[in-house]
């Protein structure tokens, strides 16, 4: 079971993996500022960071980044849809000249 921990309550706790890349030129305004709130919490709380100070600030990043990664994911979808059948009327009318 990769990235669930049973602990001895037996409850389950799902990890979260590593975030993207969080360059700015990556990502949309919103997310850039709450990247840099999450960065200033992290510099501002060395040690609370740890035992979860900046964890509000760091789960709306997170949505955020998932946010932005489904509608480009769905943008990409449709790329793919139009170039389908582009190659598609290609292919036809390459047939079609034989």
């Amino acid at each position: 079971m990769s990235g669930v921990v049973l602990t001895q309550a037996h409850s389950i706790v799902i990890l979260s993996k590593m975030h993207t890349d969080l360059s700015t030129h990556l990502h949309s305004e919103k997310c850039n500022e709450l990247i840099r709130l999450l960065q200033e919490c992290h510099n501002d709380h060395p040690y609370r960071k740890f035992v979860g100070y900046c964890n509000s600030l760091d789960h709306q990043m997170t949505k955020c980044l998932k946010e932005e990664r489904l509608a480009r994911r769905q943008r990409n979808f449709e790329k793919s849809k139009e170039m389908k059948e582009k190659l598609r009327r290609l292919l036809r009318e390459d047939t079609n000249l034989e």
